[in-house]
């Protein structure tokens, strides 16, 4: 896998437009000055979250005794249900935050920027690729920083493609997803069959 293909499904996972409206909701009660701090602060916590994963996935793996083919499986079937999510949401609260209270790693960092999904591909792409963890390391870089840059011009996203347009490029990144998803379950299928 190459660096921009890698790139771009993480960032699919992330879906920076997708949680836009959320974050603008868990950050709307701080004034403007704040709210870009806060912003960076969870970004930055997400990004060493990612690293931290990426380099030492390996040694988790072994640690844990789980198979590259088994985390395959299981992170295709996590991203299949993100995916069905991001293509039909459902309403509710998923901040978990009380009115008012800033967010700290939970629920920006951890789950929304560097959630189960996200680091299960990248614990993937680094037991597959262990060779190639200075690709992956761009790959994680280039990612997170499109996200960086749709989240710190949030208004102006807002403001181009409105509610109805975020949440329409959520359920196009959400169909793209589901040909990733399914596509890494059938490699980790084919991976424990021959």
């Amino acid at each position: 896998m190459d660096i921009l293909s890698a790139a771009t499904m993480l960032f699919l996972i992330m879906d920076p437009l997708g949680n836009l409206p959320i974050i603008l909701s868990i950050l709307k009660h701080l004034d403007p000055k704040r709210r870009r701090m806060v912003l960076v602060r969870e970004l930055c916590i997400a990004l060493a979250i990612l690293m931290l994963f990426l380099f030492a996935g390996k040694s988790i793996m072994s640690f844990l005794h789980v198979e590259p083919e088994t985390l395959s499986i299981s992170g295709g079937i996590i991203l299949f249900i993100i995916a069905i999510k991001m293509i039909f949401p459902q309403a509710g609260s998923v901040t978990g935050l009380a009115a008012g209270e800033e967010p700290f790693i939970v629920p920006m960092a951890v789950p929304m920027l560097a959630g189960p999904s996200v680091i299960a591909s990248i614990l993937l792409l680094s037991t597959q690729h262990p060779d190639k963890l200075s690709e992956l390391s761009m790959a994680v870089l280039l990612a997170w920083g499109a996200t960086f840059f749709i989240l710190m011009f949030y208004n102006f996203f807002h403001k181009l493609l409105g509610e109805r347009g975020l949440k329409a490029v959520e359920r196009l990144m959400g169909l793209l997803l589901v040909m990733i998803s399914t596509q890494m379950f059938l490699n980790g299928v084919k991976g424990y069959i021959g």
